[in-house]
């Protein structure tokens, strides 16, 4: 089979860098956009590295895909196989805050790059979507078929684009699509030399464990311990983010079978672990006791949410392979060898 050629937007983001990179080393050739909002030159120069040999298949351009006119100039440059769609804003908080910011960047962007894909006879779509469509389940673990809702402006923004890409697929049945819902991507490459580097204060658990096992914060803030969980917690389905990488590759096989229309996949590892269970695991991996902060429960989070992940398993022939130790292990290899990220320095971080 030809090498196939793959557009990876946010490819220089957290996901979208493992991504790139287990996409490069699997034999793809690579076009990357990213336009740094939320991310970091250093991580495509570090991919480029990991990849040894298969470096020379990445291709980089910084755009912002609101830039029509720039990304009509990919697509004349490079004919793609099909997209993965990582880029977009996602920090729930900031999302409440600014609600327009968000529809703006995130579903101006999508519909310009689905244009431009039309325009160009590019219909193959991985699109990285999130569990945050479940809203808050009633019972776990969520299925595909569950009911869908958005508890904020950036679940919304998920929620929409889904639904643009099922009225795209039911309009024009040449499109295939994959939805792919992620729970809580953790962890880093084992190398240690990409990983996550969230700019200001982290909006995730892990990312701020780790700020605090290097020094960067005095203590971790629980919020809620009165769940009615085993240790009252919050519970959630984490998955290593090379696991997920490795979905991305198993959809995009997927994309070549004739009967696929716009199908949706749940990407988790089917158990949940509690924010205390995943803390214990870090202090483990690390050798750092992490201080906690106990607050109240948090507006808009769900007491537990894990995955059924069995629809994955049969049609993509995919299943996570590591579990909460890894994920420890790996994160903490990650932030020991870069405490300040990619910035490499205090000041560089904020």
């Amino acid at each position: 089979m030809p090498t196939q050629t793959i557009l990876v937007t946010g490819g220089a983001g957290y996901i979208g860098s493992h991504t790139v990179l287990q996409l490069l080393l699997g034999g793809y050739k690579v076009f990357a956009l990213d336009n740094f909002d939320n991310s970091s030159e250093a991580a495509i120069a570090r991919v480029k590295t990991l990849a040894g040999e298969f470096a020379n298949n990445l291709s980089f351009q910084k755009l912002d895909l609101r830039d029509r006119e720039g990304l009509q100039k990919v697509f004349s440059s490079t004919k793609f196989d099909a997209v993965i769609h990582f880029a977009g804003l996602k920090a729930v908080g900031e999302s409440v805050e600014k609600p327009l910011l968000y529809f703006d960047n995130n579903l101006i962007g999508t519909i310009v790059l689905f244009e431009v894909m039309a325009a160009n006879g590019c219909k193959k779509l991985v699109f990285s979507s999130s569990a945050t469509v479940y809203g808050w389940p009633e019972k776990v673990p969520c299925t595909e078929e569950f009911p869908l809702s958005a508890a904020n402006p950036y679940g919304r923004t998920k929620l929409i684009i889904e639904e643009i890409c099922r009225d795209i697929y039911r309009a024009d049945s040449n499109w295939k699509i994959m939805l792919l819902r992620y729970f809580n991507p953790v962890g880093a490459h084992p190398s240690g030399y990409i990983g996550e580097d969230p700019r200001g204060i982290p909006n995730n658990l892990m990312p701020f464990v780790q700020q605090v096992a290097v020094g960067r914060r005095p203590a971790l803030t629980v919020f809620g311990n009165d769940y009615k969980t085993s240790d009252g917690t919050g519970v959630r389905d984490y998955i290593h983010v090379v696991d997920l990488a490795d979905g991305h590759i198993a959809a995009l096989r997927k994309l070549d079978d004739t009967k696929i229309g716009c199908e949706v996949y749940n990407l988790g590892t089917g158990k949940g672990t509690s924010v205390l269970e995943m803390v214990k695991a870090f202090e483990k991996a690390s050798g750092k006791k992490i201080p906690l902060a106990m607050a109240g429960r948090r507006r808009g989070d769900a007491e537990v949410v894990y995955a059924s992940t069995e629809k994955a398993q049969k049609e993509l022939n995919w299943k996570a392979k590591y579990g909460v130790d890894e994920m420890c292990r790996d994160q903490w290899n990650w932030a020991s060898k870069n405490p300040y990220g990619y910035g490499g320095s205090e000041d560089s971080s904020k």
